[in-house]
């Protein structure tokens, strides 16, 4: 946001820095209006092109691992809990946005424990990134 900001205080500061030169010019006689609006256009152009190649294309979105889902054998109910489970939700919270039991959170957190070769959540969690299981942004 302040990037953008800045980009266009700059432009403007430009375009009107150059408009007194030019308007300094064209008074004087030294200078032609069509110098004026070509130093103007040749300005957009650079800025432009500046502009073009800073933009960065937004990545295409990540998709869960699907083939490595199967191979470790995770169930659907159990990536339903890697993800909250991801975002830092203890058991009672994942409960609560699952609706279903704290204690078969419990569970769910513990097949993943074994299924993921881990011993604590945080392990989880960075072996579940590690391995693509998250799509992109869910964590």
């Amino acid at each position: 946001m302040w990037r953008t900001i800045w980009i266009f205080s700059a432009l403007a500061l430009a375009v009107w820095i150059l408009l007194r030169i030019g308007r300094l010019g064209y008074y004087s006689g030294t200078t032609d209006p069509e110098w004026i609006f070509g130093s103007l256009a040749v300005l957009f152009l650079l800025i432009g092109m500046g502009l073009q190649r800073h933009a960065r294309p937004k990545p295409p979105s990540r998709e869960a691992d699907q083939r490595k889902i199967r191979q470790l054998g995770l169930t659907p109910r159990e990536c339903e809990v890697l993800l909250p489970l991801c975002k830092g939700l203890s058991n009672r919270e994942i409960a609560d946005e699952l609706h279903i039991s704290e204690s078969t959170v419990k569970t769910h957190v513990s097949n993943l424990l074994v299924k993921l070769d881990v011993r604590r959540r945080t392990q989880v969690i960075r072996k579940a990134r590690a391995l693509n299981l998250l799509p992109e942004g869910s964590a």
